[in-house]
């Protein structure tokens, strides 16, 4: 490896790439490696993660669930086919999972020219007008493969024509808060209520605990007929049960051991009698809400392409992740909770029932964006709960 070196706990110059912009990337362990920039010329300190889709990294980009976090994505070349043009239905975009990139800065292995007749820019211009730094010709399946053996860490990642010395970065790492003690939910949540209504019949009404959620999740509870309202990530059980037939406590980032408040709320509408959908964050405040215990991940699932098994019918899906945190299964019982899915892979806890009552919730995503549709009927399962309320 010509341009990573271990660096021990004390930073020292390396020689620069030929490059235009260039990047210097280091990790909480002394770990070095320059790279060429290209994005935004900035310096920014996340969390260090990876992903092994293979292809949506403007949905993945665009999830809010990486607030605060470094991607890594595996596939060696990104970037190729470009940035499409937002396309937005209903207030919602079609083809994206927010209105901008949430990742904090981005790290590939080549990043090619662009070609697809519906791209509008490329990916290192949309970067660039978002403020985010990105880096590439390195070598992500050993970064990946370090990840992996020491787990997730903090990170700095600064580009620039000139970035900073390593003394500069390693004072940038060491003074910055870690990942885990920031409730990005309050950066992430609406300031207020958001309503949608579907194109068909409506099949019940419900409410959206919003403490970062992604559009493909409200477009799919549209799709299978429901009117929806997202909420305030702040909002209390009344706020989210009077007037609606069911609730969804979705998707977000960051540590969910910081909320609380959101877990007791979780636990309200759980033991209220209406149908509530937990995902991903979701699930986990549902859990700690009721009593159940949530651990950090060594290095998480996030990728399209991860099998769970739903333990009622014995029948596998691919679906997509985005989680660093799960619940823990052992504690399941004190919590009133069963298991509903697991990952055969790890026998990571991927969903749970409430036991006597209509909650269900997945630590994956059943809308995927990106990934496969396997899980989306859990959606119109959820809205039969609702429509028989």
């Amino acid at each position: 490896m010509s341009n990573t070196v271990e660096l021990g706990v004390e930073p020292v110059s390396l020689p620069l790439l030929a490059c235009t912009s260039k990047a210097r990337i280091l990790l909480e362990d002394g770990t070095a490696v320059e790279a060429c920039g290209f994005g935004a010329e900035a310096t920014v300190t996340g969390e260090l993660v990876f992903t092994t889709a293979m292809t949506g990294y403007p949905e993945s980009l665009t999830d809010p669930s990486y607030m605060g976090q470094i991607l890594v994505i595996t596939h060696p070349m990104v970037g190729n086919y470009g940035v499409p043009r937002v396309r937005v239905e209903n207030g919602l975009s079609l083809n994206m999972e927010s209105e901008s990139i949430k990742v904090w800065g981005l790290l590939v292995s080549e990043y090619p020219e662009y070609s697809h007749p519906e791209a509008v820019q490329s990916l290192g211009e949309w970067l660039e007008s978002s403020g985010v730094p990105g880096a590439y010709r390195l070598d992500t399946r050993w970064l990946v493969k370090k990840v992996r053996t020491r787990g997730v860490m903090q990170a700095v990642v600064s580009v620039s024509r000139e970035p900073p010395g390593w003394e500069e970065l390693w004072r940038r790492l060491r003074s910055s808060p870690r990942y885990d003690d920031i409730d990005y939910t309050a950066i992430a949540s609406p300031k207020a209520p958001l309503a949608y209504k579907p194109g068909g019949t409506v099949r019940g009404r419900v409410s959206l605990l919003d403490c970062g959620v992604k559009h493909g999740i409200v477009r799919s509870l549209l799709k299978a007929g429901l009117e929806v309202v997202r909420m305030p990530c702040n909002s209390s059980a009344d706020e989210l049960l009077d007037g609606f037939d069911g609730v969804v406590l979705g998707s977000g980032p960051g540590n969910p051991r910081l909320l609380a408040r959101q877990s007791r709320v979780a636990a309200e509408v759980a033991t209220s009698g209406k149908p509530v959908l937990g995902i991903c964050l979701g699930m986990q405040l549902l859990a700690l809400g009721l009593g159940a215990r949530v651990y950090k991940m060594k290095f998480g699932h996030r990728g399209v392409n991860k099998p769970v098994k739903d333990l009622e019918t014995g029948r596998c899906y691919i679906t997509t992740h985005n989680h660093g945190y799960a619940v823990d299964q052992d504690s399941l019982e004190e919590a009133d909770l069963k298991p509903w899915m697991l990952n055969p892979d790890d026998n990571t806890l991927e969903g749970v029932k409430m036991r006597g009552a209509p909650v269900m919730a997945t630590q994956f995503h059943p809308e995927a964006g990106p990934g496969p549709w396997d899980s989306s009927w859990i959606f119109h399962r959820f809205a039969s709960m609702v429509e028989g309320v």
